[in-house]
């Protein structure tokens, strides 16, 4: 299924600054077990970045109503995807402020991940490919995307569930298409996302559940390879995957066991969505 402002719609127009420009931001929602998870939460993301980058985007009440319009037609777990560019105009970087922002919702099958990711954990690796840096878009989920792929593209071997990331300068920033975090003697840390990386709802869900059940979180500017191989426990997370715990880093000789902290993160995530 996909709408474009509400109708069924699989185009969009050629000078849409989106498909131009990369001029627009995304979220990726899980519906699954019949609802949304941390609707609001993505919906006040959305209009954060949006006005971030100056979009004038004010249909947040049109897009809940379309959101629950369409989850009457799902029968099964479904990723909705989310995109609002700010709209179509001529050619150039001027953004003209009559543009009428451009949203879009598609469905798409869940991932059809094994098991054993959530309960045994995951092979990470490092990626080669450094994240550009800026500080005006760091923390937001911003359309321009290249990064990551050329990140992804480093590797097709399936038993790699996923790549971590690192800035010009070394420090860990977060995967592919995740957030990570390590846990070292009982205390949790991620990385502080001041010049790149996403600030990812499923990262923010658990920074807060782990304040509400008294386990000490930080996040920290700077964080390197030898953190990550020196924790006690590392696992990485998004909205859909929800928590992996990471069992070994290809190339290092370093594996992990699923921690305590790991799985009392799991089942508060879980008993928020209950």
């Amino acid at each position: 299924m996909i709408l474009v402002n509400g109708q069924s719609e699989n185009r969009i127009e050629i000078v849409d600054r989106g498909l131009q420009y990369g001029d627009g931001l995304f979220e990726t929602l899980a519906y699954r077990n019949g609802k949304f998870e941390f609707l609001e939460a993505h919906l006040q993301r959305l209009s954060i970045d949006c006005q971030r980058l100056n979009i004038p985007f004010v249909d947040l009440d049109l897009l809940r109503q379309e959101l629950t319009s369409i989850s009457t037609d799902l029968t099964e777990n479904t990723v909705v995807k989310v995109i609002i560019t700010r709209g179509s105009g001529g050619r150039g970087y001027y953004a003209d402020n009559s543009l009428i922002p451009t949203r879009i919702i598609s469905t798409h099958p869940f991932p059809n991940y094994p098991e054993s990711y959530q309960t045994e954990g995951v092979a990470v690796r490092f990626c080669e490919h450094h994240l550009s840096e800026s500080t005006a878009l760091a923390g937001v989920k911003h359309l321009n995307r290249l990064d990551q792929v050329i990140a992804r593209s480093e590797w097709s071997d399936q038993a790699i569930a996923e790549g971590l990331m690192f800035d010009q300068h070394g420090k860990l920033i977060e995967g592919t298409m995740s957030n990570i975090f390590l846990i070292k003697s009982g205390q949790l840390y991620t990385p502080k996302l001041v010049s790149s990386g996403v600030s990812g709802i499923m990262r923010s869900q658990i920074i807060k559940l782990a304040r509400k059940n008294s386990i000490p979180v930080s996040e920290l500017a700077t964080l390197v390879k030898s953190d990550l191989i020196e924790s006690d426990e590392l696992f990485v997370c998004n909205s859909v995957n929800r928590i992996w715990p990471v069992k070994h880093i290809i190339d290092t000789k370093q594996s992990f066991s699923v921690g305590e902290i790991t799985k009392l993160c799991q089942s508060q995530v879980a008993k928020a969505l209950d």
